[in-house]
């Protein structure tokens, strides 16, 4: 896919629990999140789960939210829906991809 001039990609990062299965595979969970530059509206992500079928889930969740403006109902879609061990990570690392794309548009 190719995303167009005013779309920006952000990393959030997040510790996992060694008795989370992607700690075999990673020391952290990261998404990368692309976004509109101006609106902060989600249009692809991606992350490091062990399996695709739960990345893919994750990306369902979050695509066409707006990472500024929709932080609590994210936190809540995540908290309804998702119950893998990575729960917090996903919130955690979602919430650091907020803090650096605010940080961007100052």
């Amino acid at each position: 896919m190719i995303y167009p001039k005013n779309t920006i990609y952000v990393i959030g990062t997040a510790k996992i629990s060694s008795n989370d299965p992607i700690s075999a595979m990673f020391d952290m969970f990261f998404i990368g999140i692309i976004l509109e530059r101006d609106s902060g509206k989600i249009v692809d992500l991606t992350c490091n789960m062990v399996r695709a079928v739960t990345a893919d889930f994750i990306k369902s969740m979050l695509i066409d939210y707006n990472l500024l403006e929709d932080i609590d109902q994210i936190v809540e879609e995540i908290k309804d829906r998702f119950h893998g061990i990575a729960q917090k990570a996903v919130i955690a690392a979602v919430k650091d991809a907020r803090n650096k794309y605010m940080m961007l548009k100052k």
